[in-house]
């Protein structure tokens, strides 16, 4: 199947060329990269040996339009620039923020553009999202810690465990989050023996879409307090969850839940009693782990979640999303076993 990746040169773009070197079915036909085009595509991301001799092209619409189906891993604002030209019959898959959101308020509270629209919202594992990404023809792939955090609540929010209006979520992230454009606070003298959070206060602007994906659930009333940290290290996402109980339940039985919500779910796994979620475990993988305890004290549940944000939370996802909407395997190329 004629592939194409825009905005290949980027994290993103490189871990979907290293993924699709090895995909059963999408072939990589087409390869852009704005400023980086006419360079060897290894002068940008030497580890990837199977496009030696390849270089990257010119972002055209004209060799958009001739592929079947393409990934935009382009930065926030850029594919709405495209979207437009771009034929119906080829299938998309956008991995910016540009068309995750329904509400032109909410956009244009946490980002900078005008608001584009809305797609349908790529996390599968949530109730029912499967099924509308069948249908789809164009995907809007969420973010690194909307995924994550998604992810965790949701069985909770589902099962109505937890107080909707007050969940609380500290997440940290490796560098590669923040792309790949230079930036001192990224320098690794900058970022190496050092934590810290940023976009602080409840700006982050994946807020809006963790309460969105969640309010599909059935819920309406859901609102999340999020706190990140840059964390010394390239990739992966670490996040602590917590709400309210509102239910008399045991651990075993929420347990029980969260098992039960991802039972038919390739890529998330609830671990064992005892085990906690690590980023090196999921490093190179489409997966996510998920562990849950009870706060006795202050009467909350705990969830923590890892991913690689450039795994689960990106590149894998993407093709998870593809390979459904192309009618596929959904486990089709994507790796579960970790490289630690």
């Amino acid at each position: 199947m004629k592939t194409g990746i825009v905005g290949a040169s980027g994290y993103a773009g490189g871990e979907l060329l290293r993924l699709l070197s090895q995909h059963p079915v999408f072939k990589p036909t087409y390869i852009s990269a704005g400023q980086n085009a006419g360079e060897l595509i290894t002068s940008v991301h030497p580890h990837l040996f199977g496009y030696l001799d390849r270089i990257f092209s010119k972002t055209e619409i004209s060799a958009i339009n001739a592929c079947e189906l393409v990934f935009l891993a382009l930065p926030h604002g850029e594919s709405t620039k495209l979207m437009s030209e771009i034929s119906p019959a080829v299938k998309v898959v956008d991995l910016g923020a540009d068309f995750r959101l329904s509400e032109s308020l909410q956009w244009e509270k946490y980002y900078v553009g005008p608001y584009a629209g809305k797609l349908v919202y790529g996390l599968p594992e949530i109730k029912h999202q499967r099924d509308l990404i069948a249908k789809a023809n164009q995907i809007a792939n969420p973010g690194c810690y909307a995924t994550a955090i998604a992810l965790a609540a949701a069985p909770a929010l589902d099962s109505k465990l937890v107080d909707a209006t007050d969940i609380v979520v500290v997440a940290a992230s490796g560098t590669t989050g923040a792309g790949r454009s230079s930036k001192i606070n990224l320098l690794g003298s900058e970022v190496m023996n050092s934590l810290t959070s940023y976009k602080f206060g409840g700006v982050h602007q994946h807020t809006p879409e963790i309460e969105e994906i969640l309010n599909s659930i059935g819920r309406a009333d859901v609102r999340v307090s999020f706190t990140p940290i840059l964390a010394p290290m390239p990739r992966g996402i670490l996040a602590t969850v917590t709400a309210k109980m509102q239910n008399d339940i045991s651990e075993d039985d929420v347990r029980a839940i969260y098992n039960d919500y991802y039972k038919d779910d390739d890529f998330v796994v609830v671990l064992p009693k005892g085990t906690l979620p690590q980023t090196s475990a999921v490093l190179g993988t489409n997966m996510a782990q998920i562990q849950i305890a009870i706060d006795a004290h202050t009467n909350r549940l705990i969830i923590s979640s890892a991913i690689d944000n450039l795994g689960k939370g990106a590149a894998g996802q993407a093709i998870q999303n593809a390979n459904i909407i192309c009618g596929i395997a959904e486990n089709s190329g994507l790796n579960q076993i970790g490289v630690r």
